[in-house]
């Protein structure tokens, strides 16, 4: 059967697609085995490394608190970039010049530092700050690090998705009586969120895993440093990255599956339900548009 993109493959394409995908899952295997092998070169496949992981100590003294602080400091990142980027994306189409151009120039000097720079400049004014102290400093410094960074390219999705709605979307809420206000809330921002959907979600992806940075840098305790913490109590470096690799995968994957189950209910919700609306159903939807010259329309009366 063809396809509206492309058209289905014949006998030969078939048998190549069946050769390239043996051939690939003999390389996997391969791959896989290397590795394995290189592990058992060096002892790290010894029972005695893994052993803690089977263990409540392993997870409720290092692990789990660990990933606790990873998901608290990702989760106040989210929370506070979304709306953030948001904002200042609706801010760089304003027709203001005002509004435009300072928040171009907020969001292309904070996209333009390093995520690492900002969490340790941020981390250096919360200690020179009386007002915070040096425990939550490192998480403070690592959200607004994380925030600063992210609501700036959070910004650019924002905006690049509503600009790449049809220009007739516009022009029609005008011709209806919206204003700009009322345009962006109730026609662009619902159509523009789903195309925006995957961008956003790599972007969140993002802010999970840039949580280690500041484990690394300024000593906030989440899941890597708490990793590290572990694997010098137990001796076991190699198991406990590839446990913590693994745990970060889970995390980002559970995202990624809500964000496409998100995705799809949208859609599906946006379907059109094909019903027909009679004259008082329009009247009441736009009760404008049934006066002056288009009011004579319902009476069979010509311009």
């Amino acid at each position: 059967m063809s396809s509206v993109l492309y058209d289905s493959p014949g006998p030969r394409a078939r048998r190549r697609n069946v050769v390239l995908s043996v051939v690939f899952l003999v390389l996997l295997a391969l791959a896989l085995w290397w590795v394995w092998q290189k592990m058992d070169d060096k002892n790290q496949l010894r029972w005695p490394l893994w052993e803690p992981f089977t263990t409540s100590e392993a997870w409720t003294t290092y692990l789990l608190p660990g990933l606790g602080n990873t998901l608290k400091a990702a989760a106040l990142a989210m929370v506070i970039a979304l709306p953030l980027g948001a904002f200042f994306g609706i801010s760089r189409m304003s027709e203001h010049r005002w509004v435009r151009v300072p928040a171009g120039v907020v969001v292309e000097f904070f996209r333009s530092i390093p995520v690492l720079l900002l969490m340790l400049f941020a981390n250096e004014v919360y200690a020179r700050s009386s007002g915070v102290s040096s425990e939550d400093r490192p998480m403070y410094a690592v959200v607004t690090g994380l925030v600063l960074y992210n609501a700036s390219v959070l910004a650019e999705i924002v905006r690049a998705g509503i600009l790449a709605l049809p220009r007739g979307q516009t022009e029609a809420a005008y011709a209806i009586g919206l204003r700009k206000g009322q345009t962006m809330t109730s026609i662009l921002l619902p159509q523009s969120v789903t195309a925006m959907l995957p961008a956003i979600v790599s972007q969140l992806v993002v802010i999970v895993k840039d949580t280690a940075l500041g484990g690394v840098m300024i000593g906030y305790a989440e899941l890597l440093t708490a990793r590290s913490t572990l694997a010098a109590n137990y001796a076991n470096v190699i198991p406990s990255f590839i446990v913590v690799a693994i745990i970060f995968i889970a995390v980002n994957f559970l995202l990624t599956s809500f964000a496409s189950w998100l995705e799809g209910r949208l859609r599906r919700s946006k379907r059109s339900t094909g019903a027909v609306l009679g004259a008082e159903k329009v009247e009441d939807l736009n009760p404008a548009g049934v006066s002056g010259s288009f009011g004579t329309g319902t009476g069979g009366g010509g311009i």
